[in-house]
């Protein structure tokens, strides 16, 4: 526990972290203050995520980069996870395609992309493990294929009804969830030899016990979770204050928040030439919800949902899915890293923002709507329709 102190007096980032109790205080006194929750989430965020890629680095520097970046995109995405469960719970499944579709694009081309740029104004040239981000890149390809068919299939073929649909989510879902669990025996045990970390020659600081750095991850991990519920709750109500569109909200800045933890670790593991750490975290992240959290959701909709879900995506975020899939598999293919490839991978991302922030909110229209009556109250809720 001594390390942790220590970190806290010495970062003056971590003294945002009295911001955590004061968001918590300030829901329950004056739960109808959205704009204020909105500020104090992210303000809270910040140093949470700090806390936890310290902690991650000190896991990877005991584990291993590839090994380091595996737990840091599964703790991560447990944020992700229980804010999706939440609205999937409320049956605000357009809301969940959204922050699934975003979470996916954010990691694989915002974090990626400001890992090589921030780690190339350092460093001449930067070297990581290529068999590994392939590997990811493959995966995440995958997996976009797969959400691909459903929402294919029934925009060509009219006869294809919704039970076809949910039966080929379920179908596709079970399919992912494999082939997520054979990727993970085939990294990290049967291939385990061609998945290290390249070899680095900064010696960064002393981590932290491994215990003292698992439970940090833990504890931290939770506090993330439940700041960015708050977070969700507010935003929508917040976004019309800052004058952003709910397209904008849902899949960009909700993405950006929840992704805070992730990025913050991706960023340092970069600005320290460890960028396996790096690019295993934005990849694995960005796979991992593709290939496990979205199947797992869509299984589990019929459990805790009130209608089943599907994995039929609207066009516009089917596109973005698409294209950041191919873009990572271009730019990681050569196991090497300039400032540059940063800067043009960014702009992709940019590409994507600067549409949906100019893009004109509308209603959706009846050829666009979603199959079930609580999706398309969700549909009108978040106007999500305005990617199409």
């Amino acid at each position: 526990m001594k390390p942790l102190l220590t970190e806290i007096r010495q970062n003056p980032l971590l003294w945002l972290l009295v911001f955590v109790p004061v968001l918590f205080t300030a829901q329950t006194l004056n739960p109808e203050a959205h704009t204020l929750l909105f500020v104090l989430s992210v303000l809270a965020i910040v140093p949470l995520a700090a806390l936890l890629s310290h902690a991650t680095e000190s896991v990877a520097a005991k584990t291993g980069d590839t090994v380091g970046g595996l737990l840091n995109a599964t703790l991560g995405n447990l944020t992700e996870l229980v804010i999706a469960l939440t609205a999937l719970h409320a049956g605000q499944y357009t809301l969940v395609k959204a922050s699934i579709a975003g979470a996916i694009v954010t990691n694989t081309l915002f974090m990626l992309g400001a890992s090589f740029l921030l780690g190339g104004l350092k460093h001449h040239m930067q070297e990581y493990n290529r068999a590994s981000a392939r590997l990811q890149a493959g995966l995440l390809f995958l997996a976009t294929v797969a959400i691909l068919i459903p929402s294919a299939v029934t925009e060509a073929d009219s006869a294809a009804g919704s039970a076809f649909t949910e039966t080929l989510s379920v179908s596709l879902s079970v399919l992912l969830i494999a082939v997520y669990g054979l990727g993970l025996l085939f990294s990290l045990k049967t291939h385990r030899e061609f998945f290290g970390g390249a070899e680095h020659t900064e010696a960064g600081e002393a981590p932290w016990p491994l215990g003292l750095a698992l439970g940090t991850l833990a504890g931290v991990t939770v506090l993330v979770a439940l700041v960015s519920e708050v977070f969700v709750e507010s935003v929508q109500e917040a976004a019309v204050a800052f004058g952003m569109t709910p397209a904008f909200v849902g899949f960009i800045v909700v993405a950006l928040v929840g992704g805070a933890a992730e990025m913050a670790s991706a960023f340092s593991g970069a600005r320290k030439n460890r960028l396996d750490l790096s690019v295993g975290i934005a990849l694995g992240s960005a796979s991992q919800i593709a290939l496990f959290v979205a199947p797992v959701l869509v299984l589990l909709s019929y459990v805790i949902g009130p209608t089943p879900m599907n994995l039929q995506f609207w066009p516009g975020a089917v596109v973005m899915m698409l294209i950041a899939a191919i873009t990572a598999s271009l730019v990681t293919n050569s196991g090497r890293s300039a400032w540059f490839i940063g800067v043009l991978v960014l702009m992709v991302y940019l590409i994507f923002a600067m549409t949906l922030y100019l893009l004109p909110p509308r209603l959706p229209s009846e050829g666009t709507m979603p199959r079930n009556t609580t999706e398309h109250s969700a549909h009108r809720a978040y106007h999500v329709s305005e990617l199409n």
